[in-house]
């Protein structure tokens, strides 16, 4: 299962037979289980229709790794199961969490968009973690466009994610989406309608402009672009992520998703 390209709404979630899905929730018990491994039945479990599926993911939210955590709320938020509301308002909450575990709750509260979604995105739209801040306020902006254009399609997107926000029209053109992308003043939404149609379009001049973020202060922007070049899979973008990863100065939410663009490409 490949987290960059995992398909992006409940409707797309298999049936799988009971007994499957409790031998992959019975191998996260197992022993001495790798990290590929327990990755393998993780998105293998976000793959899976159904409560049972659901409930298997929880038991990978109590994980040590806060790596493994916050990919586990990452797939909760791409199954837009609002079964999965109150745990990651939990972990949101939680200021003890990682912060990139934090992130990616909000973030997940946003993919399923639902009311009940709203009150811990607003409570924690001003957090002291700027990163959380600004991933809550993101979502908060996503669900209010998708109520405001609810024939809003993902269109034109070769990708199957759930992203943070909408993208541009990929004919926009690319030096208009650089400019918005790039411009430190502008709204972080309007930024990554931007990044999102710079993906949609692809190519060397997509991918220039999105590693010029690279040099940006916002760390929630620079990982997000780690992770759609990832998306990508665009060698010519190896360059921006190997620079990204090797710099000890750089916030370890960007150098992780440098790290799995770099094995995703």
């Amino acid at each position: 299962p490949n987290r960059r390209r995992c398909e992006g709404s409940m409707a797309k979630l298999v049936e799988v037979e009971a007994s499957k899905v409790a031998e992959l929730r019975a191998r996260l018990h197992e022993p001495g289980l790798g990290l590929p491994e327990k990755y393998q039945v993780l998105f293998s479990l976000r793959n899976i229709k159904g409560p049972d599926a659901h409930e298997a993911l929880l038991d990978v939210l109590k994980d040590e790794s806060a790596l493994v955590r916050h990919d586990v709320c990452f797939c909760l938020g791409q199954r837009q199961d609002s079964a999965a509301v109150e745990v990651l308002t939990a972990k949101l909450r939680d200021q003890t969490e990682h912060p990139m575990v934090r992130h990616e709750a909000g973030e997940a509260l946003g993919a399923i968009g639902t009311p009940q979604c709203l009150a811990p995105l607003m409570e924690h739209a001003d957090d002291s973690v700027l990163e959380v801040a600004e991933t809550c306020q993101l979502a908060l902006q996503r669900v209010q466009f998708l109520k405001d254009h609810p024939d809003a399609t993902t269109e034109g997107s070769p990708y199957f994610s759930v992203d943070p926000t909408p993208a541009l029209p990929a004919s926009t053109p690319t030096e208009e989406l650089r400019a918005m992308l790039l411009d430190e003043n502008a709204r972080m939404f309007d930024r990554y309608t931007a990044m999102f149609a710079l993906r949609n379009k692809g190519g060397a001049e997509a991918v220039a402009a999105l590693g010029d973020v690279f040099k940006c202060r916002s760390a929630l922007l620079k990982h997000e672009v780690a992770y759609v070049l990832g998306q990508m899979q665009d060698p010519q973008s190896t360059a921006y992520l190997v620079d990204a990863l090797k710099d000890g100065s750089e916030h370890a939410m960007v150098r992780h998703e440098a790290a799995e663009a770099l094995g995703a490409i």
